[in-house]
């Protein structure tokens, strides 16, 4: 049953980032046009003044809490101490606030990396903090696990109706291409198109290639937000209590770094041989979210890997290709 009214005044935290912007899509596709945004040059989330004027003044009834600094293995090893305090600052100032103004319902997007790096496979919301988390992305983990325990904090203690969902590792339209800032699958997209373009004879994979990765488009899990938030009260708690905090949102199934590599080389048409890099890591061999909470609400993912993949090839191509080919074009 959906209790959010089409008219409310609506938040979007990071609607220029990957999970923003499919948010964003989502809320306009159902037909709600009271949606706020800022950019960051407008408002930076890290500034708990400027966070606190923003609701002040807006007032919004409901907050997608999507903003977060982001990225893939090289750039969490590189660049620790960012993540920790940028996802630190947004999620503080943004959660304080919305309770401060009293918004109705709050949504925390989390990270599957929350969970500890030997749990059972699949996770269920319950192996939180019950062991060592992944070194390699342990700042930003750790950021995000502060988030959650927030929200169940605020919920605890002055009733307010702040909900967190971890999604699995995301890819789809928007995402980020650089070389050493993204994540797995938009990484190998430019790897695979430059190595296309420029008829390189064989693309090098980061790790031994036999981790497994779970994979979710991202525009299902904006479906999920919204499908999320908009639950009545007592029928979400009825399914995260005793946490009251946090559900897991994915596909359920997960492939090998391997078979994703050659996924998206098929779909990229490359026709080189794919080796792999045994000396970079690998990070956690296995990372499984169990959705049966989510299942049982009635939804699950529609997108599948293959189709989700070469709608982000043309959104890639639509937005980064003509570089590439600038760069063929000047070495002749």
């Amino acid at each position: 049953m959906n209790t959010m009214n089409k008219k409310a005044k609506i938040y979007v935290a990071g609607h220029r980032g990957l999970v923003g912007s499919a948010i964003l899509r989502r809320l306009k596709q159902e037909g709600y046009s009271n949606i706020i945004t800022q950019t960051h040059s407008e408002l930076d989330l890290t500034k708990q003044d400027q966070v606190m004027s923003f609701f002040e003044k807006e007032r919004p009834e409901y907050v997608f809490l999507a903003a977060a600094k982001v990225g893939g293995i090289y750039a969490n090893n590189t660049y620790p101490a960012d993540f920790i305090y940028q996802n630190l600052m947004i999620e503080a100032n943004v959660i304080h606030a919305s309770y401060l103004v009293g918004v109705k319902r709050l949504l925390f997007l989390g990270s599957s990396c929350i969970y500890p790096k030997f749990a059972k496979q699949p996770m269920k919301e319950e192996y939180l903090l019950t062991g060592p988390l992944e070194p390699t992305n342990e700042p930003y983990a750790i950021a995000k696990i502060a988030g959650i325990k927030m929200c169940e904090s605020f919920n605890r203690q002055f009733g307010t109706d702040f909900r967190s969902v971890m999604p699995t590792n995301l890819y789809g339209p928007g995402d980020n291409f650089d070389p050493l800032d993204s994540h797995v699958i938009p990484a190998l997209i430019r790897r695979f198109h430059e190595a296309k373009v420029m008829n390189q004879p064989h693309v090098v994979v980061w790790g031994t290639g036999k981790a497994r990765r779970e994979f979710l488009f991202v525009d299902d899990l904006a479906k999920a937000c919204v499908f999320i938030l908009s639950l009545d009260k007592t029928l979400y708690q009825s399914v995260t209590e005793p946490m009251c905090s946090h559900i897991n949102v994915g596909t359920g199934e997960d492939v090998t770094i391997e078979e994703l590599a050659q996924t998206i080389a098929d779909v990229v048409e490359y026709q080189g041989e794919i080796s792999f890099d045994t000396s970079k890591p690998d990070g956690t061999l296995r990372k499984l979210l169990d959705v049966s909470k989510i299942k049982s609400f009635g939804w699950k993912a529609m997108v599948s890997l293959n189709e989700g993949l070469k709608i982000t090839y043309q959104d890639f191509l639509s937005s980064y290709a003509s570089f590439f080919q600038d760069r063929l074009n000047r070495k002749f």
